[in-house]
């Protein structure tokens, strides 16, 4: 139809793609940034749950507070668990990435042939709307298909933030029963509330050797049923 406008209508833009600072694993300093309280909550929960027992004669409480520290760099370069899901999960980043940008560039060669014949005055107007609406329901399959698949992505990142973290607690709260700390922090080179730790109070390597032979049990038993 003669003076129409046949510009392809298509809005989808690069950025499409999973973006990866959203999907990317969260940053376990973050997670970890909580093990202060985990330590204090430990200590709680030992005490609430010893409350009804005959109490033994306090022992001296000395000058200052009892405390260690988890450095969480080590404990990210260290924990297997953590660097194993960790690369599943940029795996399946990669593997979603490269679904959507094979979609997102069949939709750019579609809308590029299209504008091509609707410049040749080769499509009728009924045929150019039928192929524009069309190329609108691809854009909009392949927003939803990328929202779907970054919500998949994420919630299983969450929910292996909330085992790492049930874990670390569990793990920190029988460790302490031996050690009786008062505080268990967490401590990264990268920028922490703690300006200086000294090494006598790193408990690092005690802890990721802790979760590590607990994962590799937590394996055999798991082999066995």
């Amino acid at each position: 139809m003669p003076g129409a406008d046949r510009s392809v209508l298509l809005y989808l833009a690069p950025e499409t793609l999973i973006n990866p600072r959203i999907i990317a694993m969260k940053n376990l300093s973050t997670i970890l940034s909580l093990l202060s309280l985990a330590g204090v909550l430990a200590l709680a929960g030992m005490y609430m749950s010893d409350k009804n027992k005959v109490k033994e004669p306090e022992k001296p409480v000395s000058n200052g507070s009892n405390i260690a520290y988890v450095d969480i760099d080590t404990l990210e370069a260290n924990y297997e668990l953590l660097k194993t899901r960790g690369e599943d999960f940029k795996k399946r980043q990669t593997q979603m990435e490269n679904e959507l940008q094979r979609s997102y560039t069949q939709l750019q060669n579609d809308a590029y042939e299209i504008q091509k014949k609707a410049q040749s005055n080769s499509l009728t107007q009924a045929e150019y709307e039928a192929a524009n609406k069309r190329l609108m329901q691809m854009q909009q399959t392949l927003e939803s298909r990328k929202q779907s698949l970054t919500e998949q992505l994420m919630k299983e990142q969450d929910e292996f933030n909330t085992d790492l973290k049930k874990r670390l607690n569990n793990f920190l709260s029988e460790y302490n029963k031996s050690h009786n700390y008062d505080f268990i922090l967490s401590y990264s080179g990268n920028g922490s509330a703690i300006l200086y730790a000294g090494k006598a109070r790193n408990i690092t390597n005690e802890v990721v050797k802790g979760l590590n032979d607990a994962a590799v049990k937590e394996t055999k038993d798991t082999g066995k049923k």
